[in-house]
């Protein structure tokens, strides 16, 4: 009779050790290893196998998948989507709410300069579809653009600019404002995550942004009022569509089952 296996990576990330992305990386350094042996990629393992990582054991019950919950959270500008910085800047986990069992992980990143919605699940198997380019989720940006920007450049912007990582173009650009200002506010919608690129395509055509903020990511929008610094867990309503939009089975999305939160205030530090 067989036993039923998994992807070793997928394991450490549905526990909530990290993203899947992650757990590759650390698979790759040699900081894990199965019953006494460097794990390698691909490995697969059953319930009987024995994990430690950085010479220490997980144990089995870490193992389990731990309660799926999702968080938004308002980032401000200046903060870092990393868990530790060598310069001692402000972390976006610095502010989030403690956990018995896993760790939080962030759905993507917003770098230094940029704000808005950042989602962060316990879940590293649903971080992990929900970034994978394969799913095409849906960014919607809100910019502010310094500089005059024409129909024509908006309509070359939707056509498509060739990068120097690739051809890359937003699927709408919708004025905000109305009139012709140097610094006006657009909404722009794409599915890709590739580093800085709204900032790269809105730069090829000659303007600059001033602002920049993520107002929603696939079905979540930034909750209204939810104020710099602050995070609002969502709802078993609200995460079922994250789960169905990235295929996860009827099995795996059982495992949502927490009540929502209210908004809660940053900790000060």
């Amino acid at each position: 009779m067989s036993v039923a296996t998994e992807k070793l990576q997928k394991v450490l990330a549905t526990a909530g050790l990290g993203s899947r992305r992650e757990m590759e990386r650390w698979i790759e350094a040699g900081r894990v290893r199965v019953n006494g042996q460097p794990a390698r990629l691909g490995d697969r393992v059953d319930a009987r196998a024995r994990i430690s990582v950085d010479g220490r054991p997980v144990l089995a019950s870490a193992l389990e998948p731990a309660p799926r919950r999702v968080i938004a959270y308002h980032k401000p500008l200046g903060e870092l989507v990393t868990r530790t910085d060598p310069e001692g800047r402000k972390t976006v986990f610095q502010r989030l709410p403690r956990l018995r069992t896993g760790r939080w992980i962030a759905v993507g990143r917003l770098d230094i300069n940029t704000g808005g919605l950042l989602l962060l699940t316990t879940d590293g198997e649903l971080a992990n579809r929900l970034m994978h380019p394969r799913h095409q989720i849906e960014r919607e940006y809100a910019v502010r653009v310094y500089g005059q920007v024409s129909d024509a450049m908006c309509r070359q912007l939707l056509e498509g600019v060739e990068l120097d990582d690739g051809p890359a173009a937003f699927e709408s650009v919708l004025a905000i404002d109305s009139g012709r200002a140097a610094n006006e506010w657009y909404r722009v919608r794409l599915r890709e995550g590739r580093n800085r690129l709204v900032r790269r395509l809105w730069e090829s055509q000659g303007v600059q942004i001033s602002r920049l903020m993520r107002v929603r990511y696939g079905p979540v929008e930034l909750p209204p009022g939810l104020r710099e610094g602050r995070f609002e867990e969502l709802t078993d309503a609200a995460i079922g569509p994250l789960v169905e939009r990235v295929g996860l089975s009827p099995s795996e999305r059982a495992r949502a089952a927490r009540p929502a939160r209210p908004a809660r205030p940053a900790r000060r530090r």
